[in-house]
């Protein structure tokens, strides 16, 4: 099976964790990015909805330089202890994976959005984009112990459910 392991910043252990466990026989290929754009301050069209690329705004947006890149892939490549490739993409984060991800059976990746509580929050934007995408199976992992299940955000308030305001009590 060909594997693909996203190292990214502040997550990248978790991914090589995982990777660590899978067959002798799989093939890994580890990558990283550095996205010239991840830097850019936002331009005269990101008020016109979508094509908005968040940037200073979101915590997870993370630019790399080039030789940043190489360190984290080497360190990735070292902490891993198997044969494996690895390569520096370079381009739009989001795209580029996915697209190093048509090459693939599997790509492994880890959350890299507020892991304090479940929830949507708890991805990026571009790994939401590659979940999105991705053209082969995912396996998303939590970088750290995942929170405890109270953490689920409560369900919107729908009237006539019994959880909003205007709705009659519910007597049992």
């Amino acid at each position: 099976m060909r594997v693909l392991g996203w190292i990214g910043p502040g997550t990248w252990p978790a991914v090589v964790q995982a990777l660590r466990q899978r067959p002798d026989a799989d093939q890994l290929h580890l990558v990283t990015v550095c996205d010239p754009d991840a830097a850019l301050p936002p331009g005269p069209g990101s008020l016109f909805g979508r094509g908005h690329r968040p940037h200073d705004d979101d915590p997870t947006r993370v630019a790399l330089s080039e030789q940043e890149a190489r360190d984290l892939l080497d360190q990735a490549v070292a902490a891993l202890g198997r044969a494996c490739t690895a390569e520096v993409l370079t381009g739009r984060t989001e795209r580029v994976v996915v697209e190093a991800a048509g090459h693939a059976d599997r790509i492994v990746l880890a959350r890299d959005g507020d892991r304090s509580r479940l929830g949507p929050h708890s991805l990026g934007r571009d790994i939401r984009f590659v979940l999105d995408h991705a053209p082969s199976t995912v396996e998303l992992l939590w970088p750290e112990s995942p929170p405890a299940l109270s953490t689920i955000p409560p369900p919107p308030a729908r009237p006539g459910w019994g959880n909003s305001p205007n709705d009659p009590p519910v007597h049992t």
